[in-house]
């Protein structure tokens, strides 16, 4: 079918859905559309069988919904309205929840239903529960969706007609401010803890910190560090951790309000945003091993964390966003370097449920004083790491992805010996719609998985792809088919596995004569400077377009063009 996607963002819902229904067949377009989009024109252009609005804020007018059939994924169980579904969902502690896939009619969110699924809540943010649990939700509900639409018999579900059953979600209100505001006298951690996750995407959790007015995104439970609720205790890695009345929490970023008639604000590490209003309080490392999860024991938060099962040696990592800012880049690099000290004959490197790397930091960028300048740095950096993973050749690298990658977070990936990602996964393998050239090292892992003629394509098509298209291609040696809490168990399992196979020495023997003989016949140094020559001239340049689509992309500008078309 010719199937036309029209969303607010290519946010990570639509690039899955787009992928998905593409790998499934069908000719899938997408439009960006805002509140000024001429929709009906727009769809007669593309004229399609069935359109699907898997994320969009703005009605489909009346003479749209009437002429085609339109299908909203709305991420809330049967019954559920309102704009604010996932954050009440997080916010109340719910243990199951769904999405729903709705004809669009006169009144948002109250159609007839083509289809829904249910999904555990889980104790994550609210932005990792809608990549994870919501998504998988989503696709499954959009495919059965477009096959009955597809069978030409089957008709959806008027809603007031479902049994109470199955109508478990009822229409709420927008979850406000009020409502988010934190009590640090008397809020438990736990309580502070549901309001934070589920803002930490949008809006953030509006409060007051050291005499200003703060967005505060992200949480993770201390069970450790104690002090006068609502005061700063300590920093860690970027992050801020601030005493509630029973505990504390750390918080990883910070968004100051926009001023009237000033730009958007984005999110920055805490202590970045904080400046010079951080008092001295001390940073205090992460415990050896990084949080520790028994039942019972304290719990602290970490960015990097290394754990050894026998001859399994397990990096773990997790940048809100995904984002690798050049600090992130050289602690990893630090902690990859130390994993390498270890005897070890597997190094998994990544593992956790959600985003893997979508490489540079652009917010850090974006506030820095030069721009330019920090932007080099930034990428050096990503390219130092990528080639510690490339000259690695004592050991077996797995990279294991069990969320999205983008850019120079799939080009950390490749740089592995092994790419695992979850079914579910969704690969960005290119920079243009960024402005930008590339480097860690793409030109050299990119073809060779690849082949040539098809890593030219993915750059210059700029789409996203699934992980079953991924292996296809090349760019992915296993799939794991497991729901997100799965996901680290059972790289675990396989790691352990593959350290214990009877080949594995000779394999880290043969991916060192290898690696020698590619080094001799173009040395990694060659590459390297060759991408390095064209991002230089896209941060400096004075008429590239990077610049502007960084300052467009951080501060959430509308887009003008559809990223996909065709």
């Amino acid at each position: 079918m010719r199937i036309l996607l029209i969303a607010g963002a290519f946010n990570s819902l639509t690039q899955r859905v787009f992928a998905e229904l593409t790998d499934d067949g069908h000719r899938v377009t997408v439009e960006l559309v805002t509140r000024g989009t001429p929709l009906l024109e727009t769809v007669r252009r593309h004229a399609p069988d069935l359109v699907i609005a898997p994320m969009l804020k703005t009605a489909v007018p009346r003479e749209v919904w009437s002429a085609h059939t339109c299908l909203i994924v709305h991420p809330g169980p049967v019954g559920d309205r309102g704009p604010s579904s996932v954050d009440w969902a997080v916010h109340l502690g719910a243990d199951r929840w769904g999405v729903t896939v709705l004809q669009a009619n006169d009144e948002m969110d109250a159609g007839d239903v083509w289809a829904a699924a249910e999904c555990p809540v889980p104790e994550t943010g609210k932005s990792d529960f809608y990549r994870n649990e919501i998504a998988d939700a989503a696709m499954a509900a959009v495919r059965t969706a477009v096959e009955r639409f597809a069978s030409g018999t089957c008709r959806p579900r008027p809603q007031r007609s479902l049994p109470a059953a199955e109508r478990s979600g009822r229409p709420r209100p927008p979850l406000r401010q009020d409502e988010r505001r934190i009590d640090w006298c008397t809020d438990p951690t736990a309580t502070v803890l549901r309001k934070l996750r589920a803002a930490d995407s949008q809006p953030g959790v509006r409060d007051e910190l050291l005499g200003a007015t703060w967005f505060l995104h992200g949480g993770h439970p201390e069970d450790t560090l104690t002090g006068e609720p609502g005061a700063l205790l300590a920093t860690r890695n970027g992050a801020v951790c601030r005493a509630t009345a029973d505990g504390a929490v750390w918080i990883p970023e910070l968004r100051p309000p926009r001023t009237p008639g000033g730009p958007a604000t984005f999110k920055l590490p805490a202590v970045l945003a904080l400046g010079d209003r951080l008092p001295p309080v001390p940073e205090i490392p992460a415990p050896d091993g990084g949080p520790r999860t028994a039942v019972g024991g304290p719990r602290t938060w970490s960015d990097i964390r290394y754990h050894e099962d026998g001859d399994a040696g397990f990096l773990r990592f997790s940048f809100p966003g995904g984002a690798m800012s050049t600090d992130h880049c050289r602690r990893l690099l630090a902690a990859y370097r130390h994993a390498c000290t270890r005897p070890t004959s597997v190094l998994v490197l990544g593992g956790c449920r959600d985003f893997f790397s979508n490489g540079i930091h652009l917010n850090v960028i974006e506030a820095a004083g030069d721009p330019a300048e920090e932007s080099w740095a930034n990428i050096n950096a990503m390219d130092d790491l990528v080639h510690a993973v490339l000259t690695t050749t004592d050991r077996l690298v797995v990279a294991a992805l069990g969320g999205n990658a983008a850019a120079g977070g799939v080009m950390l990936a490749l740089a592995a010996d092994e790419v695992w990602c979850r079914s579910a996964v969704v690969l960005n393998p290119h920079y243009r719609l960024m402005g930008l050239y590339g480097s860690e090292y793409w030109t050299y892992t990119l073809p060779g998985r690849a082949g040539p003629g098809a890593a030219a394509q993915l750059m210059e098509r700029a789409l996203p792809v699934t992980a079953a298209t991924g292996q296809r291609l090349g760019l992915v040696d296993r799939i794991v088919d497991c729901a997100p809490q799965d996901f680290a168990a059972g790289t675990a399992r396989l790691a352990a596995r593959l350290a214990a196979a009877p080949g594995c020495q000779s394999r880290i023997a043969a991916k060192k004569a290898r690696r020698e003989r590619d080094e001799a016949h173009r040395p990694l140094a060659a590459y390297r400077a060759h991408e390095l020559a064209r991002m230089h001239t896209n941060f400096f340049g004075p008429d590239q377009p990077y610049h502007a689509l960084r300052r467009a992309f951080v501060r959430k500008e509308p887009a003008t063009t559809a990223p996909v078309a065709g």
